[in-house]
């Protein structure tokens, strides 16, 4: 079912659409820790919330926590989510690098389901938090929650975030057939 907190996640290396070359999770990785958000191009919960998405990116970077996306949707069934296509949605502004999953092994093994999906691991690979960004996919102003934002705040703290699992909202992961 893949990592869950407390898991030790394994890494990856795969190309960058925002950038030259691959990327591994070790690049990713901070003295404090990385968020790894599963997402896509085509989802209509994720290019809702490309803005959340971003602030959430730029509040990483300020706490000194990593930040990437990865694409695993099957770019044959979803023409939308190939690497050209990532490339071209990278031009539009991103402020962090956008990975293509397209053996989908990284989905798999880390188990993710939805898009957008996030995991936030601390400075060890350990899953801190794995779920949604809140709790309002749809409209940031009907949002209860903070979850994503609180488990930034708490690991940055040192702390334990006070939510450590939720479940994501949005489409699902397209696997290959």
């Amino acid at each position: 079912m893949g990592y869950e907190p407390g898991d030790v996640v394994s890494g990856f290396d795969l190309p960058n659409a925002n950038g030259s070359g691959n990327l591994s999770l070790d690049k990713v990785l901070t003295d404090v820790g990385a968020i790894v958000v599963f997402e896509c191009n085509h989802c209509p919960y994720v290019i809702g919330n490309v803005d959340r998405m971003n602030k959430a990116a730029e509040k990483a970077n300020s706490l000194g926590i990593g930040f990437v996306g990865i694409n695993s949707n099957d770019p044959l069934a979803y023409p939308e989510d190939s690497f050209d296509n990532m490339v071209k949605r990278t031009q539009k502004g991103m402020p962090y690098p956008y990975l293509h999953d397209e053996s989908q092994e990284v989905a798999t093994k880390w188990g993710a389901t939805r898009t957008p999906e996030f995991y936030l691991v601390d400075s060890q690979g350990v899953v801190v938090y794995r779920g949604r960004l809140d709790d309002s996919p749809r409209n940031a102003m009907e949002a209860t929650t903070s979850d994503l934002s609180d488990a930034m705040d708490a690991l940055s703290t040192g702390e334990k975030p006070p939510v450590n699992r939720t479940d994501a909202i949005g489409c699902s992961v397209k696997w290959k057939v």
